[in-house]
């Protein structure tokens, strides 16, 4: 194995996880200014890849990119390792059998993997091997903004106006002529560490119908037609789960084959050519969204105790019925219900649903089936080629009302969002082909369901909120 003296300049390991991309990497950039002698690495930990969370959409999305991103560090002059097993063991031996000056890496606001990271940043340190941990994955840190009386903030509003104002870095060029090692070193390696030569094949039958496209150079060609066509209606197209009026970067971002900056500046230069104010905002709804996912990340930084429960501790108590057969339904998209079985079954083909119909199946799992919003929280996370922590986690507690939302109690009339957002069923036929073929009835009354719903909250202890809010 080599030692430190064999390496000319110092070499530093980066290991990527979400940022699955060279172009606009911070902490990747940080490091080439440093030294280019720099190898990539990512972790392929069984734990995770085979994990019931783990949507089979979203594990095609992250071997589709890294096997892009192996190329992309090639072509810059160095290689991208893929290692099996747990980073706590492996990356340790990884960096010992290079003699690596460090290992560095872009942080997370997960709860759990930060405790990994802290423990991982340990045992580097105590082997000799120097770490470093930018943030990359937002255009503001977590700990960057907090209210006047320096707490979190808890209420999108206020959070929206004070991250809008913060400066936001420009993105910043991928690393080139970066210094590979010899190739006998390699050999050695492979003999001695659980590499890969190339992803595990885990095919998906999905992928062609998935409108999220793995890879940096797909998420680049995505924001690019969305920045300068899409985004000029973005503000009514956005609710039309028919139209395509959405950007499909969600994935992208969740991943980091795309980074917050190269939206951000996307959405910039698409408002430097606005000829008209519903450009304007349409493009300001969009800059909003981006600011939504922040939002869940910090929240999630500062109360961990989001990934367990409800925010609201009243709804610690509430009577959930849980009907197996009712969930079952509703996972299969069996309900009887048009928009919300469409979908349903728009997830399970596709591993993507649109954002207004996330909105109109939660509060149909919640106010009308009683279900726990954790149970449908889970099965998000199965199937989600943008499955994420923090924005699922999001936007399940705003839809069950138990989240940082000042309004306790939003109920969606699935046959009102649907005639509003689908007015000619194009959306509801295209995922339904056998709706005038014998689709199930309704197995419940929205109207009755609704009133019991109500009743049971109603029941709740409570911390005084504002009015309810119907949609």
């Amino acid at each position: 194995m080599a030692t430190p003296t064999s390496i000319s300049a110092p070499r530093w390991l980066f290991w990527h996880r979400r940022d699955l991309r060279l172009a606009d990497n911070l902490g990747l950039a940080a490091l080439a200014a440093l030294s280019p002698a720099l190898t990539g690495v990512f972790v392929l930990d069984p734990a995770e890849l085979e994990a019931e969370t783990m949507a089979p959409a979203r594990r095609w999305f992250l071997l589709e990119s890294l096997a892009e991103l192996q190329q992309r560090w090639r072509q810059a002059g160095s290689r991208l390792l893929l290692l099996q097993g747990d980073p706590l063991e492996q990356l340790p031996r990884l960096a010992r059998a290079l003699g690596a000056e460090g290992v560095a890496w872009n942080r997370d606001c997960e709860p759990l993997v930060r405790q990994r990271d802290q423990r991982l940043a340990a045992r580097l340190r105590a082997a000799g091997h120097r770490v470093a941990a930018d943030w990359d994955q937002l255009l503001v840190p977590p700990a960057q903004l907090s209210t006047g009386a320096g707490a979190p903030y808890r209420v999108y509003g206020p959070y929206w106006r004070r991250w809008l104002g913060q400066p936001k870095a420009p993105p910043v060029a991928a690393p080139t002529n970066l210094l590979d090692l010899p190739g006998p070193l390699w050999e050695q390696l492979s003999q001695g560490l659980p590499l890969l030569q190339q992803p595990p094949s885990y095919p998906w039958e999905g992928a062609a119908a998935c409108p999220c496209r793995p890879g940096e150079a797909a998420a680049l060609e995505q924001l690019q037609r969305f920045s300068s066509s899409a985004l000029d209606c973005y503000e009514e197209g956005r609710n039309l789960p028919a139209e395509p009026g959405t950007s499909w970067l969600s994935g992208a971002l969740r991943a980091g084959t795309l980074s917050p900056r190269s939206a951000w500046q996307g959405s910039l230069e698409a408002l430097g050519g606005c000829r008209s104010d519903e450009q304007r905002r349409s493009i300001t709804v969009w800059q909003q969204e981006l600011a939504w996912r922040e939002f869940y990340q910090q929240a999630l930084f500062h109360f961990p105790a989001l990934a367990e429960g409800p925010y609201r501790p009243q709804w610690r108590q509430f009577p959930w019925e849980n009907n197996p057969e009712w969930l079952l339904a509703w996972q299969q998209g069996l309900t009887g219900v048009p928009i919300v079985d469409a979908a349903m079954r728009q997830l399970r083909q596709t591993g993507w649903m649109h954002n207004r119909c996330r909105m109109i199946v939660a509060s149909f799992l919640v106010k009308d089936l009683i279900c726990d919003w954790r149970s449908g929280e889970a099965f998000f996370m199965a199937h989600l080629v943008d499955g994420d922590l923090a924005a699922n986690n999001g936007g399940w507690q705003w839809s069950a009302s138990s989240g940082m939302d000042p309004k306790p109690l939003r109920i969606f009339n699935p046959a009102t969002q649907a005639s509003k957002f689908d007015p000619e069923a194009t959306y509801i036929r295209q995922w339904l082909p056998d709706l005038d073929r014998g689709h199930p009835a309704p197995i419940v009354d929205h109207r009755q369901q609704q009133a019991h719903f109500k009743a049971l909250y109603a029941a709740l202890p409570k911390l005084r909120d504002s009015a309810d809010c119907n949609s």
